[in-house]
Parts: structure tokens; C-alpha cells; sequence
């Protein structure tokens, strides 16, 4: 599944002492991603990128205050909202990749056996089996509760544990427990602390998921990075920001998948 995007415009002469902004999320940080990437963005332009990694509402709320010049997040939802109330302009979808549930690899609550989100939901709610939640607003937890919400389950009672944490952290307690998780693809490639934890559902269409780059509103804030911002969003979506978008491996495995060329028109 690909979301189609408006064509990158020319970007306007970034001053090379630039420093951008980034609020985005812990499961890019968590993946290595930003490592692998921004070498190649300020040797191309001179800009220097301050990432601030937080759950996407905390995110967003960063870009609502002016403390971000630009975000990178996964809640299309929420991203529509922000373009709307006006705190954001030029919403670019850039990449996606996957979600999946893994688990105790003695699966108690029998996901393998399921074929799709809400069946592996039901199940381990009925089984009462650990789940960990992040419980922090970010685009994971959007989506683990509007998967919640879809099987017609609310998760309530000792099983259903949300840490407020990033995704990394997360981790670590499901491990811990051992528990389900809702996790990205790319944080649990690039996720070494494991023990017994294996991905027990992975696949559906239901589990996609897109992130967008999204300029904080310079009419509302004037003393953001426009310019700035405006060249990463660029740059991410040019044929060099895709090569190193797609570069990124932990294992021999791919971790994003930017957008093709010809997603990137009207």
C-alpha cells in the first residue's frame, strides 16, 4: 500500500549554518534510522538536524508550541488534524513500513492460529494474557487502541499493563513479563534485547504503517527553520533521500520503504 503525495517543490537556498528541529518519533530513533540518514542530508545541504524523539502526539504538540521546525510522524489521522488547525503546512507521506504483534514465543494466548488483528486481540484478552501497552499517545498506541477498538474490546484489568514509555522501552518490559506487544517492523529488526519474545502475527493490510513529513507553520510560528525544513522535506522525498531511506538494513533486512518516484504526483 502506497499513499500518493504532491510532487516535492524546489527548495528554497538553505542557509548552510541551518540547524532544523525534528520532533519525531522514538521508533525512527529506536531504528537507527536517523543515524543512517542524516550523515547524508547535511553533507547534501550543510544543515545540521536536532532530533527530539517522543511519542507522534507529543510530537505534534512540539510543532503546535513552535519548539520543532518540522515533524516526522505516523498518525495520519492526527496529521490531518494538525494541517487542519492550522499548525502544520505541506503533509508529504515519505515512507511506511509494518506493524506487527509478537509475544512469548509460547504464544499462551494462541495468536499464531489467527489470521488477522482483531481475532489475535480477542484472543489474548480472553486468555488474559500479558499485553504491554505504551500507553504514551504516540502513533504505536494511536493504533493499538484503534485495533482495540475495531475487535470490540476494551483492554481493562492486571494483563493489560501500559508502560508510558517509547517503543524501546516497551520492549524491554514485554520481554521482561514476557507479554504481547504492538511493535514497528523497524524497531524490532533493529531490537536486540529479545529473550524470548517472537513475532506471532505479521502481514495483514491492517498493520500498515505510513509516516509523513509535515513543516511546522511558519505564519504561525515565524521564527522556525522554513527554509530549513522545507529542504529536508526535499531532500527526503529526492532520489537521494529515498536511496538512503532504502539503504537502511539491520541484518541484511530493510527496514522503510520510502515512497516510489511516481507516488510522489498529484
Amino acid at each position: 500500500m502506497v499513499l500518493a503525495s504532491h510532487a516535492p517543490s524546489a527548495s528554497l537556498a538553505a542557509d548552510p549554518a541551518d540547524v532544523l528541529r525534528l520532533a519525531s518519533t522514538t521508533s525512527t530513533r529506536d531504528s537507527g534510522l536517523f543515524e543512517a540518514i542524516l550523515p547524508s542530508f547535511r553533507e547534501a545541504t550543510g544543515i545540521r538536524v536536532e532530533v527530539v524523539a517522543v511519542g507522534t502526539g507529543r510530537a505534534l504538540d512540539l510543532g503546535r508550541r513552535g519548539d520543532a521546525d518540522a515533524v516526522l510522524v505516523h498518525a495520519p489521522a492526527a496529521e490531518l488534524a494538525f494541517i487542519e488547525e492550522g499548525a502544520g503546512i505541506d503533509r508529504r507521506p515519505v515512507m511506511y513500513n509494518r506493524f506487527l504483534l509478537v509475544g512469548p514465543a509460547a504464544d499462551p494466548a494462541e495468536v499464531r492460529s489467527t489470521a488477522e488483528p482483531g481475532a489475535a486481540l480477542r484472543a489474548i484478552a480472553a486468555d488474559e494474557a500479558p499485553f504491554a501497552s505504551r500507553g504514551d499517545d504516540s502513533g504505536t498506541h494511536k493504533r493499538e487502541r484503534d485495533l482495540w477498538k475495531n475487535a470490540g474490546v476494551e483492554p481493562v484489568g492486571p494483563w493489560y499493563r501500559e508502560t508510558g514509555s517509547g517503543m524501546g522501552a516497551t520492549l524491554n518490559t514485554a520481554a521482561e513479563l514476557p507479554a504481547y506487544t504492538l511493535v514497528d517492523s523497524g524497531t524490532w529488526l533493529a531490537f536486540s534485547n529479545r529473550r524470548e519474545l517472537e513475532a506471532v502475527l505479521d502481514g495483514p493490510e491492517a498493520l500498515h504503517n505510513p509516516y509523513a513529513v509535515i513543516r511546522v507553520n511558519p505564519a504561525r510560528h515565524p521564527h522556525v527553520a522554513a527554509k530549513a525544513a522545507l529542504a529536508f522535506s526535499d531532500w527526503l522525498l529526492s532520489e537521494n533521500g529515498r536511496a538512503a531511506i532504502s539503504a537502511h538494513r539491520v541484518g541484511g533486512e530493510q527496514l522503510f520503504f520510502p515512497l516510489p518516484e511516481e507516488a510522489l504526483v498529484p
